[in-house]
Order: structure tokens, then C-alpha cells, then sequence
């Protein structure tokens, strides 16, 4: 069960701590004064953990389960890790039996039992990798991927749901059926021909705000659950163009 978040006690860093003023920016030294003071960034290093995105994950299962019965799981934009320690440790992956790939521009620090591929999810050659990668049919694919921030709201939306959407149609090429997918988002609305397409090829498609997802941070994740199967959703497109 995933526990709320401890204070400095434990951590042996205390909260409401304040950054000296020097040659930072304002705005630097405010984001920085409130990473050091964030209790899941303490609970994080404390528990070993690469990100306090590892909370996002944990928090979302522990309501919604996805996690349970995993034996093979794809985190994409993976990096620094957090979600990719998650997936090794209940799968029971091993570098000897790897049951867990993973991807990212960025570099990431490798981890027992994760194949990772530093490269752009968008490369073409980058879902064939990946399934090679996987070495089987995965249950469940996660993906924390965000488009670099470019200060135009609109616009950073725009892009992020562009990777979600093609996250999602990856999943949906290659999940096992009753099989899990799990996308960042961000308010303010989900394309309806994306969640038309995700309500078609699973049995639950719901939007999720964990809540070590920051209250300011417009970030969600589209959660789909129990992924139809390949052959019953193609046998379920031909009966609705037949009636068209």
C-alpha cells in the first residue's frame, strides 16, 4: 500500500528550508527552494527511488491495480527511472531474464532487468526495438513522456497529446489481451477521437490525478484497463462498418 508522504523527520531534512539568495534567478531559486522542501522529493530518496514520479505510479495502483499480475512491462520515456525501477521489481525482471524495456531520448543509468534504448519513441525503428527488446507480449505499457515545454500553453498540450495518442496506439499493437495502458496527459480535454478509439479496445477508459502529482501542475494520466484483444476489436470494426 503506498503510504502518504513522510516529513523531514525520516529524511533528516527539514521542511520550509530556504535557498540562499545569490545568482540564481527568482525563479530558479523558488522552484529549487520547492524541490528540496518536497516531501515526496525526500520520501523518494529515501526510499531509494530515482524521481518522485515513482508516486504517481504507485498511488494510481493502488486504486486501480494495473500492476498486479505484470510479467512483462514497457515504460516509455522512462527516464530518470523511477517507473522502470517499478516495473523490474514486480515483474521479478533480471538481466539474465529481462521483462522490462525501456526508452528515452535522455540518458538513464542503467538498471537490473531493464533493456534500455536511448532513442526518440517517434524514430520509426522505435516500437519494432522495443518489442524486441521486450522479448514477449507485454501486460502493461506505461508512458510518463512529455514534449519539451515551450511556454505556449496551447501549444505544449498539442504535443504531449500527440505522444500520448501515438502511446497509445502503440499499446494497442502489441498488448496482451486484459493487458493495461497507462499515459501522461494534461487538462484540458483528450482528443474524442483518441478516447473513442481507446474505448473501442478496452473495457475502462478514465483520466487519473494521483496526488503527488503537484495541485498546480496541469498533468493527468489517461488510464484504459483491460485491453479487448486484437481479434475482438477488428471482428467489432467490421460489424460497425457493415452497419454504416
Amino acid at each position: 500500500m503506498t503510504k502518504s508522504p513522510i516529513g523531514g523527520n525520516r529524511s533528516g531534512r527539514k521542511l520550509g528550508q530556504k535557498v540562499k539568495k545569490g545568482k540564481l534567478k527568482a525563479s530558479s531559486r523558488r522552484w529549487l527552494e520547492r524541490h528540496i522542501n518536497d516531501p515526496y522529493v525526500q520520501r523518494a530518496q529515501l526510499e531509494g527511488y530515482r524521481a518522485r514520479a515513482a508516486f504517481k505510479l504507485l498511488e494510481i495502483d493502488e486504486k486501480h491495480k494495473i500492476l498486479a499480475g505484470a510479467r512483462r512491462i514497457i515504460d516509455l520515456g522512462a527516464a530518470p527511472g523511477s517507473w522502470s525501477q517499478i516495473a523490474a521489481k514486480v515483474t521479478n525482471s533480471t538481466d539474465a531474464d529481462p521483462r522490462v524495456a525501456a526508452i528515452d531520448f535522455l540518458e538513464m543509468d542503467p538498471i537490473p532487468g531493464v533493456r534500455f534504448l536511448q532513442m526518440d519513441f517517434l524514430d520509426p525503428e522505435a516500437p519494432d526495438r522495443l518489442k524486441e527488446a521486450i522479448g514477449g507480449t507485454p501486460d502493461l505499457v506505461i508512458s510518463d513522456m512529455a514534449a519539451p515545454t515551450t511556454g505556449h500553453r496551447q501549444t505544449d498540450h498539442l504535443r504531449t497529446m500527440h505522444l500520448c495518442e501515438v502511446a497509445a496506439h502503440f499499446a494497442v499493437d502489441v498488448l496482451a489481451e486484459g493487458g493495461h495502458f497507462l499515459a501522461k496527459t494534461f487538462q484540458g480535454g483528450t482528443e474524442r477521437e483518441l478516447l473513442n478509439m481507446l474505448k473501442q479496445n478496452f473495457r475502462q477508459v478514465i483520466h487519473v490525478k494521483p496526488a503527488s502529482s503537484r495541485a498546480e501542475s496541469v498533468e493527468m494520466f489517461l488510464l484504459a484497463k483491460g485491453f479487448k484483444g486484437r481479434r475482438a476489436t477488428e471482428e467489432g470494426s467490421a460489424e460497425d462498418a457493415a452497419t454504416e
